[in-house]
């Protein structure tokens, strides 16, 4: 391995953990907001939609208004489903646990190689397959143990918004010709019109929230974002999969350490259960495809000779 790639690999791996870093107050910051969800979702998606639109300017330069025209209408439908995905996750935070909703939340990529498999037909290898019904059965186990406990409905949000945010990536790697950032962009936008269209008043926020609202519109969603897109640039994306994980513990650990919110007992064990196989499934695909590089290589050095 080379010494610039070295470098890039350890840039790459520096920003991705950054990034989750300033992305893990995420539920935090939803939870210490005390304006109803329409406010809060017509903030988010405004704020954030403005200032990913502002990271594309400065990195599509000339070619912006053309970019925003190449996303058409696919791009369209993927920002409608990420606008969908974005309500479902704040009402889930809003009525579950922070530690239910990223627990489920971790597995988007399950559901997304199951609609891969549907929609793209796709071949899913077997550690794939294991990993979807080990991950399947740790959501189970979730909804066992909000049985009775009020915090259903708010699992069944997560369910939804893993399910739309999976749609989105399935969306995003069947035009993958096309940079779909834009369309997250548009996902914001879309869910403050879509919230202000049905008479949510937005500047009805006491004076104590804004501070929240800003570092989540401002800062939080979109530089976690931009810093992400940069890593997975230096990074193959099952290396930058395994760091994102590491929101999955640290969000109800802010939470933990703010409100005093502990998980269930059956929470952390559908935790450990999906994201273990989520790191186990990551660390199988990286060998793999280094398993495959080597080939390759060997294959093509002797087709020199």
């Amino acid at each position: 391995m080379s010494t610039s790639h070295s470098r890039q690999q350890g840039r790459g791996i520096l920003i991705s953990l950054v990034a989750v870093l300033i992305l893990s107050p995420d539920a935090l910051l939803v939870r210490l907001i005390s304006v109803d969800p329409w406010t809060l979702i017509f903030w988010r998606g405004l704020l954030s939609g403005c200032a990913i639109l502002l990271f594309c300017l400065v990195q599509m330069r000339r070619d912006f208004f053309k970019g925003l025209i190449a996303i058409g209408r696919i791009g369209l439908l993927a920002g409608i489903i990420q606008a969908a995905a974005t309500f479902f996750f704040v009402n889930s935070l809003r009525q579950t646990s922070a530690a239910n909703t990223l627990v489920i939340l971790a597995a988007v990529p399950l559901f997304s190689a199951v609609f891969s498999r549907i929609f793209l037909k796709e071949t899913i290898r077997r550690h794939t397959w294991i990993a979807v019904c080990i991950g399947f059965a740790g959501i189970a186990l979730l909804f066992a143990g909000s049985l009775g406990g009020g915090s259903l409905r708010g699992d069944l949000c997560a369910v939804v918004a893993a399910s739309l945010w999976a749609t989105f990536l399935v969306i995003a790697r069947r035009a993958r010709a096309v940079n779909m950032v834009p369309a997250v962009a548009l996902g914001g936008l879309l869910s403050a019109l879509f919230v202000w269209l049905c008479g949510v008043d937005p500047l009805a926020i006491p004076s104590h929230d804004w501070p929240f609202i800003l570092a989540l519109g401002l800062f939080v969603l979109p530089v976690s974002f931009a810093m992400i897109t940069v890593g997975t640039r230096l990074l193959p994306a099952p290396e930058v999969s395994l760091i994102l994980m590491l929101e999955t513990p640290l969000g109800p650990f802010w939470v933990w350490l703010a409100l005093g919110e502990r998980p269930s007992p059956t929470t952390l064990a559908a935790g450990l259960l999906i994201v273990g196989t989520l790191v186990a499934h990551t660390l199988i695909a990286i060998r793999i495809r280094h398993s495959e590089t080597r080939q390759n290589l060997a294959v093509n050095s002797s087709g020199k000779q």
